[in-house]
């Protein structure tokens, strides 16, 4: 469903480099969709139902109208990013993974640059599988699937070092786990938060991770491309002073 293969080969992008992804704009097409199946979705078997909506995008008000008297601003996104695992095993793509992949995460709108941690040379990033809006956990096993156009920057950083991806806007900063349960997941997301704070604002390990108990939200990002789960952990930049050490 999800063809994560590149195509794009970043000069320069080696094993352990850091992957800098710009959202720089986001433009939806005219129309999108959402679909429900028996066997596919947080729900699945429990039911018996199957139904499709389409929607004609309103891109004058920004809006989805999912009825008559429901309208959705629309928050347009890529619902796949990532680069080339190191495997030559025949991966099925749904599942996000440590370099990406099917994250729908829909916090990962314009003005928000995604890092991703380099596992082959050249990277091979992709994108798609573009979203006009979602809600945090994509329960249904859809979104307002819709065509986009997408407009990115990339940048290659060597003195960055993640195991999963990570993200930020001019707000806030965000790390991410996957996990078979949700339980593992928001585990590893929060000790990646923990390991950024204690790294980057020069602060014990300790305090950093009692600092995630006061700061640190973790959000479900999506449940249903089994068997992954992704969890994230945000935190506000406000809260650090740029000019003091901690």
């Amino acid at each position: 469903v999800h063809t994560i293969t590149g195509p794009i080969y970043v000069e320069g992008a080696e094993v352990g480099d850091v992957l800098a992804v710009e959202l720089l704009d986001l433009e939806p097409g005219d129309w999108g969709w959402t679909l429900m199946e028996p066997e596919f979705g947080f729900l699945a078997g429990e039911h018996e139902s199957a139904m499709i909506k389409t929607y004609k995008l309103d891109k004058e008000n920004n809006l989805v109208h999912f009825s008559d008297n429901i309208s959705i601003p629309m928050r347009p996104f890529p619902g796949v990013m990532g680069v080339a695992p190191n495997t030559e095993e025949m991966l099925v793509t749904f599942p996000p993974r440590a370099n990406g992949g099917n994250m729908d995460d829909p916090n990962m709108v314009k003005g928000v640059t995604v890092y991703f941690p380099v596992f082959v040379k050249g990277a091979l990033f992709s994108i798609g599988d573009t979203h006009a809006v979602q809600g945090l956990g994509e329960v249904v096993g859809t979104a307002v699937e819709c065509d986009m156009r997408i407009r990115f920057r990339l940048s290659v950083l060597k003195d960055k070092k993640i195991e999963e991806p990570q993200y930020e806007s001019k707000d806030y900063y965000a790390t991410t786990g996957f996990g078979t349960t949700i339980d593992e997941a928001a585990m590893k997301a929060t000790r990646y938060m923990v390991e950024h704070i204690s790294t980057n604002y020069n602060m014990s390990w300790e305090e950093a991770y009692m600092l995630c108990s006061l700061i640190g939200d973790l959000k479900i990002a999506e449940v249903v491309d089994l068997p992954n789960m992704l969890v994230t952990m945000h935190i506000p930049k406000s809260v650090f002073k740029k000019d003091k050490k901690y």
